[in-house]
C-alpha cells in the first residue's frame, strides 16, 4: 500500500485500484481510516492518491478530473456542507463511488452535544499547533531551568528568580503546560546574578519572595527528606535572612513585580504570574 500525491488536473488511468483522499486539510485522519479498511481486503493493496486542502468548487473539480471512474472511489472528509454537497453530486454525475467519512460521527456527536458541528476546516490542525508549542514550552523550561545558560533568558517569554526553595521550578513547569516558556534563576548571595538578568525586559521578568518562617519550614523538611541535619546552616534563619535581603536588592534593582508565595498553591502563584504578565505588557 502507498501513497501517491496528485498534480492537479492530471489524469490517472490504471487497472489498479485506487482510493482518491479528498480533504479540506491535510487528509492524514481520511488517508489513516482507508487504510485500515484497506487492510481487510486483498492484503490492504491498494493505492491512495491524496488530495488535500480542498477550499473551493474549483479544487474539487480537479480533483474528480484526476479519477479513473472505472477502478477509483474517492474518500472524503470534507466539513462545510456545500463542498460536500458538490463533491457528492459530481461524483455521482460521473459514476465514481464516493464515502463521507466524517458526516455520521458528526451528526451523532451533534445529536450528544446537543449543539451544532461549527463546520469550520482545519481545526485539528490548529489544536496540533497549540499541542506542540506546549511540548516547546515544557523542553524550553527544562533547559533553562535553574540558571542553565544564561544566554537562554533572552528567549524566554517569562523569567523567575528568587532564593532556594521559592517554588521556581515547578511554576515554571506549570507554566511551560500552559504554553509559556520559561527560564528560572536562582539568587545566591555568593554567585553574581548573571548580566543577562539585567538586560531582559523589566516586564517579562518577576521576582518570588517567602516569609523567613516558611523558608526555615519548608528547607528544613527538604533537609530531612534528603537525610541531612535540618539544622544545616542552609535552614538556619540567619542565612535565610541573609538570602532574602539579598534577593529583595536585585530584584528591586531589576525593577520587577514581586510576589509572596509563602501561603500559595502552585496554581494560584500561577494565575498571578500570567496576570502580571498580561498587565505589564499591556494585554
Amino acid at each position: 500500500m502507498f501513497t501517491r500525491l496528485l498534480i492537479k488536473g492530471e489524469k490517472v488511468i490504471t487497472r489498479q485500484k485506487v482510493v482518491h483522499v479528498v480533504s479540506d486539510s491535510v487528509g492524514e485522519t481520511a488517508e489513516l481510516v482507508v487504510k485500515a479498511v484497506a487492510s481487510q481486503f486483498n492484503g490492504g493493496h491498494v493505492e491512495i492518491n491524496r488530495h488535500s486542502f480542498i477550499e473551493s468548487t474549483q479544487d474539487i473539480d480537479e480533483a474528480i478530473n484526476s479519477v479513473d471512474e472505472l477502478n477509483s472511489l474517492i474518500a472524503y472528509t470534507l466539513v462545510i456542507p456545500e463542498l460536500k454537497e458538490y463533491l457528492d453530486r459530481r461524483s455521482a454525475e460521473k459514476g465514481i463511488f464516493s464515502v463521507d467519512l466524517l458526516s455520521p460521527l458528526l451528526h451523532v456527536f451533534e445529536d450528544f452535544f446537543k449543539q451544532e458541528a461549527k463546520h469550520q476546516p482545519k481545526l485539528i490542525r490548529r489544536m496540533d499547533e497549540a499541542y506542540f508549542k506546549k511540548i516547546e514550552a515544557i523542553e524550553f523550561s527544562v533547559k533553562y531551568d535553574d540558571g542553565k545558560d544564561p544566554r537562554g533568558l533572552k528567549w524566554a517569554d517569562l523569567v523567575l528568580i528568587g532564593v532556594s526553595r521559592t517554588s521556581k521550578t515547578p511554576l515554571a513547569m506549570y507554566l511551560a503546560h500552559h504554553g509559556y516558556r520559561v527560564a528560572n534563576v536562582p539568587i545566591v548571595p555568593e554567585v553574581a546574578p548573571p548580566k543577562e538578568i539585567f538586560e531582559i525586559p523589566r516586564s517579562k521578568c518577576v521576582g518570588l519572595t517567602i516569609s523567613p518562617e516558611k523558608l526555615n519550614e519548608v528547607r528544613k523538611e527538604r533537609l530531612k527528606s534528603m537525610g541531612l541535619n535540618a539544622e544545616s546552616n542552609y535552614a538556619s534563619m540567619e542565612r535565610i535572612f541573609e538570602e532574602l535581603d539579598y534577593a529583595d536588592r536585585i530584584m528591586k534593582r531589576i525593577g520587577c513585580p514581586i510576589i509572596d508565595v509563602s501561603n500559595k498553591a502552585i496554581e494560584e502563584t500561577a494565575n498571578l504570574i500570567i496576570h502580571t504578565l498580561k498587565r505589564g505588557r499591556g494585554l
